[in-house]
């Protein structure tokens, strides 16, 4: 089954919390704290896989949870780290936001992105020692690990992409010039996944070529197969427009391609706007009664700027001729686009609702995100600087709620990772 876009959710691993350890061993008295620090959680990594072209492994697992790290242990030991999750998917899968749509990263090249960093580890108790301190009762928690629910897309990577209606032979022409085996059939889409195939015309010379399925009037409103697949267009660099110039399907060759570039324009101007050479599919069964539609098509081609190629896939007449023609255009082309990242991850809000305020032991121990934001711009060497942080913690609020929790001067008070002596 031939899935191209999946939904999931993936989530890092917890950092490990720091341990409140304190050293033991025979004769030696005090020994002071030796609790470690915690592990780092398991980051989420997605990795190209060439032997997956779907995404159909994603069908039916949809959350993904990388280990936590383990907590700090006495002696100074530190945690093991959690393990990276590694997520495998198909050369050419995009990593969505679900909520906005834009690009995180293409997964083009050989390169693993980390898509979900894990939390830090939290610090022992060790850290927390000072001459004023000797004995912490406290260390800090481990960070908690991302979560982000984001889509996966999947959108080959061809150098050529053959398009046009159903049963014009796009399937035939792959199958004469690559080992591809596409089936193929007299009836309407018979072609009901992309097929990818190499196309060699030298020792070092190659393409890619992405078999579409085929489109029709109103694909890219959702109509027929054609919507489903055009996204696998996006990145062809040049497009192979074959076309039934013999009318056995009962249609018009010209009115064929207006009706398919219409649809091409109707998914994005960017696709519109791709090169195309011009096909005459099917020219063994020209006769009397249709030579006229071959006449008109290359008359079309000529009045709009496109390369015209006569073509019989199935006889092979011309298949050659085409493939160096197609050659040459690719040397004149950009590589195979490349999606930039859009997505900018927004910070939440700090404000001084995430204070937390704990009593540990003799400690009143305040932190929180908004207090390591305002310790972390505060020198308490410069009394400027002190002056400025205790009027930041006078206005949100902190004094009040340590009195409320019952703090008396002279006890002993952590903000961040300073303490101090609480004075009235």
């Amino acid at each position: 089954m031939f899935i191209d876009v999946a939904k999931i959710k993936i989530v890092s691993g917890k950092g490990g919390d720091g341990k409140v350890g304190f050293h033991r061993e025979k004769y030696v008295a005090a020994g002071g704290p030796d609790g470690g620090d915690g592990g780092r959680g398991g980051s989420v990594v997605f990795k190209v896989d060439d032997n997956l072209s779907t995404l159909l492994d994603f069908r039916y697992k949809k959350k993904y949870v990388a280990a936590a790290g383990e907590n700090g242990m006495s002696k100074r030991m530190k945690g093991k780290d959690g393990a990276d999750l590694v997520i495998r998917v198909p050369r050419g899968t995009i990593i969505r936001d679900q909520k906005t749509g834009q690009v995180i990263h293409d997964m083009s090249d050989n390169e693993p992105f980390v898509a979900a960093k894990g939390g830090n580890g939290g610090w022992g108790n060790t850290h927390f020692a000072t001459p004023t301190r000797q004995a912490p009762r406290f260390a800090k928690p481990g960070q908690a690990g991302v979560e982000r629910d984001i889509i996966l897309e999947l959108k080959l990577l061809a150098d050529v992409g053959l398009v046009g209606f159903p049963n014009v032979g796009k399937s035939t022409l792959l199958s004469v010039v690559s080992a591809a085996r596409p089936k193929i059939a007299n009836y309407h889409f018979t072609t009901l996944i992309p097929n990818l195939g190499v196309v060699r015309i030298g020792e070092e010379q190659s393409f890619v070529m992405a078999d579409i399925p085929g489109i029709i009037e109103g694909a890219s409103e959702g109509a027929g197969l054609g919507h489903d697949f055009l996204r696998h267009v996006d990145r062809c660099r040049l497009l192979l427009h074959l076309v039934d110039v013999s009318g056995s399907e009962g249609r018009d060759p010209v009115q064929d391609v207006e009706t398919i570039n219409a649809e091409l324009a109707g998914y994005s101007d960017f696709l519109a706007a791709r090169p195309q050479i011009l096909v005459a599919n099917k020219t063994d069964l020209l006769n009397e009664d249709n030579q006229e539609n071959l006449e008109r098509l290359r008359a079309y081609a000529k009045e709009k700027g496109f390369d015209f190629v006569e073509l019989s896939a199935a006889t092979h007449g011309g298949v050659q001729q085409l493939m160096l023609k197609t050659w040459d255009e690719l040397q004149q082309l950009p590589p195979v686009f490349v999606y930039e990242p859009e997505y900018v991850e927004v910070q939440p809000d700090v404000t001084e609702r995430d204070i937390t305020i704990e009593k540990v032991e003799d400690y009143y121990v305040v932190g929180g995100a908004w207090i390591e934001k305002i310790m972390g711009s505060v020198n308490t060497d410069d009394y400027e600087s002190r002056q400025y942080m205790d009027r930041m913690l006078k206005k949100a609020g902190v004094y009040d709620r340590l009195e409320q929790m019952g703090v008396e001067e002279g006890d002993f008070v952590v903000i961040g990772d300073i303490e101090f002596e609480y004075v009235h």
